[in-house]
């Protein structure tokens, strides 16, 4: 079983199609794939659609951008209905909130000297959707920034000109739209958000009070010693293991679906409860 719990379309962040998304799976032997979109199910029915003509078990899911405490944490949603009214009223309230960012972003990066901005951004969007990715990439392919990662240091942190703050949706709502849309909650990529780790496990914390399902153990970011340390975390708050590449598809990242680091999941996968 080769399993990715967390691959993104350019239905937000991504590059590749749904449809182009299942072959790359297909390719890498991925017997189960969930397309989890930053706050949209738009891409879910085009990918299911071709999974079932490659074999894959496809699960539906999406990724929505959520605060805690002033603090930005992003809740994958796995095993959802896509046409829950609930769920898709948090997700239609943070991509209001999307434009009104990437209207900002553009402000703050045609005071540093970058021209047009918003305009060059959307030439990278094949949707409507323009995140701080397409952003990145453009900055990138104007040769301003060597990489994506050089872009969010030098203009999309801290008190960089393109850096907007998050103003989404509370953790509790999402883990709450999630449920009612019949999936189950899992916080991705837990060492991405650079917190102690005591200030980690208090966040988990609450979350689980909230109603969190599971954790996602490993993705393509993660060490030996991070895997094992949220591991045990999640042991310790009877969380779910979950699992994925964060997959985005662009020409100029080396991530792989389903090029996710060995493990031994042992019996608590929250695969099993899809």
């Amino acid at each position: 079983m080769i399993a990715d719990l967390h691959t993104h379309s350019y239905y937000s962040d991504g590059y590749l199609s749904p449809k182009d998304l299942i072959q790359a799976a297909s390719k890498s032997d991925c017997t189960h794939l969930a397309l989890t979109d930053h706050d949209s199910v738009l891409g879910l029915k085009e990918a299911n659609e071709f999974a079932k003509l490659s074999g894959i078990k496809f699960i539906n899911g999406v990724e929505v951008s959520t605060k805690l405490n002033n603090l930005s944490l992003h809740v994958v949603g796995l095993g959802i209905n896509p046409k829950s009214d609930s769920l898709l009223d948090g997700l239609d309230t943070n991509n209001r909130h999307r434009v009104e960012r990437a209207k900002k972003i553009s402000e703050g990066l045609q005071i540093a000297g970058i021209e047009e901005p918003l305009i060059e951004a959307k030439k990278f969007s094949k949707t409507k959707n323009i995140t701080r990715t397409h952003f990145a990439q453009m900055l990138v392919k104007k040769g301003i920034c060597p990489n994506v990662q050089s872009v969010f240091k030098k203009f999309m942190t801290g008190n960089k000109p393109g850096a907007v703050k998050g103003e989404w949706i509370e953790a509790s709502e999402a883990i709450h739209q999630i449920h009612e849309a019949g999936g189950l909650a899992v916080l991705a990529h837990p060492f991405r958000y650079k917190l102690t780790l005591s200030k980690l496990k208090k966040i988990i914390i609450s979350l689980k009070n909230l109603g969190l399902d599971g954790l996602e153990i490993v993705n393509s970011f993660s060490t030996t010693e991070e895997t094992y340390l949220i591991k045990n975390i999640a042991d310790e708050n009877h969380l779910l293991y979950s699992f994925g590449s964060d997959f985005h598809g662009w020409p100029n990242q080396n991530i792989k679906i389903g090029g996710i680091p060995k493990f031994d999941y042992g019996d608590n996968l929250i695969l099993d409860r899809l």
